[in-house]
């Protein structure tokens, strides 16, 4: 929900909102490593951008939640290249039908968890004590 005194961002909710029984998901960030703990698709945004989504999906789904659960993400972004597109420049595409995505906070750091990664991503998500 946006305050009626703000206007209302395209891209997030300003205010999430959670009451009655409920579980509570909280899912770590998500690197952009396979199986073996490799960096995929190094120096390509999108593509790491894109395997983490798929990665925070099944971790979604193993909790019983979907992305219309999510009430809050946290992206970390390697800050680099001052003339590289940033995240936000880049069409990606959204996830879950919410007509207001999820409070997000985005934060530029210098490094991640190894350096060859370009983001992270952590999501709460609230399932209702019914379907959990």
């Amino acid at each position: 929900m946006d305050p009626p005194e703000l206007f209302a961002h395209p891209g997030y909710g300003r205010v999430a909102t959670v009451s009655g029984d409920m579980k509570l998901v909280f899912i770590a960030g998500q690197t952009p490593t396979d199986e073996n703990y490799k960096c995929v698709a190094v120096g390509d945004f999108a593509a790491q951008y894109l395997h983490i989504m798929k990665c925070l999906e099944i971790q979604l789904h193993a909790a019983g939640a979907t992305w219309d659960d999510v009430t809050y993400r946290r992206i970390y972004v390697k800050e680099g290249n001052p003339d590289a597109p940033g995240w936000a420049d880049q069409p990606l595409p959204q996830y879950g039908d919410k007509p207001i995505r999820p409070p997000s906070t985005a934060i530029g750091v210098t490094r991640l968890g190894h350096p060859d990664f370009l983001v992270e991503i952590d999501l709460m998500a609230v399932v209702p004590a019914s379907r959990g």
